[in-house]
């Protein structure tokens, strides 16, 4: 049974034109999604446009970093002809410091400080910017931190929590993991769309997405192929014959 359509100003789009026809207008507003994927899939590429869909709104956004660094973020903006001067970027990927000897050994193991420090300096950025689009890239770092699934569940829907009631619609990046700590992901999320390199047994590589869960609200559902290119995303939705 379909659900109702949510009005086009209670989404939030992704400027990605295939991507808000699957959505049917984008993601509904005030929500965390997953998006998850393969290495090289494209997940940065489509949270920039993402942000970037909101500079355009007048909306603004932070892109939250615990594995890329700014210049290596550029540089993605680059290849596609992007200024990412308007959105903020919090870095947050290990520092020099961070790495030397006298820094490994304290009263805490290194990764319990480094997970409440790291989750600490992400709410303050958020209410420092007071975004209305926020992108975390990516989960992995924060599973290491973690270092068990229960911690790392905790930890999750701590953030989610904070951002309940904000009026912020968060994009939490993530590679693809057969960790329990991962299985247990797409239960607390509103919403997960999963991107994939497919490798056909004849044939060139495909980039394939499809959506997994949405709550309270339609998709086209299936996969659907899409491209990467200067300029960024292109995706093409599966053709229904009934429509």
């Amino acid at each position: 049974m379909s659900q109702p359509e949510s009005p086009a100003d209670e989404r939030a789009a992704t400027g990605i034109e295939g991507l808000d026809h699957i959505l049917r207008g984008g993601f509904p507003r005030n929500r965390i999604y997953l998006i998850e994927g393969d290495p090289g899939a494209g997940k940065t590429t489509l949270a920039l446009h993402y942000l970037r869909e909101g500079i355009g709104k007048g909306e603004r956004g932070l892109y939250v970093t615990l594995s890329e660094t700014p210049e290596e973020l550029r540089i993605v903006a680059q290849n596609h002809g992007w200024d990412l001067n308007e959105i903020e970027i919090c870095d947050l990927a290990a520092s020099e410091e961070s790495l030397r000897a006298d820094a490994q050994y304290t009263l805490f193991h290194p990764s319990e400080v480094e997970l409440g420090e790291t989750t600490e300096t992400i709410l303050s950025e958020v209410e420092r910017v007071q975004p209305a689009r926020v992108v975390i890239d990516s989960l992995s770092e924060l599973r290491l931190l973690a270092r068990d699934p229960l911690r790392y569940r905790r930890q999750i829907l701590a953030l989610k929590r904070f951002f309940a009631g904000r009026n912020i619609t968060v994009l939490l990046l993530n590679d693809r993991h057969s960790e329990v700590g991962d299985t247990q992901l797409p239960t607390l999320v509103y919403g997960v769309v999963v991107l994939e390199n497919f490798i056909p047994a004849y044939g060139a590589e495909r980039r394939r997405l499809r959506v997994s869960k949405l709550r309270g609200s339609s998709y086209r559902g299936g996969y659907h192929d899409f491209v990467l290119r200067t300029g960024g995303m292109k995706v093409y939705p599966r053709i229904v014959a009934s429509e």
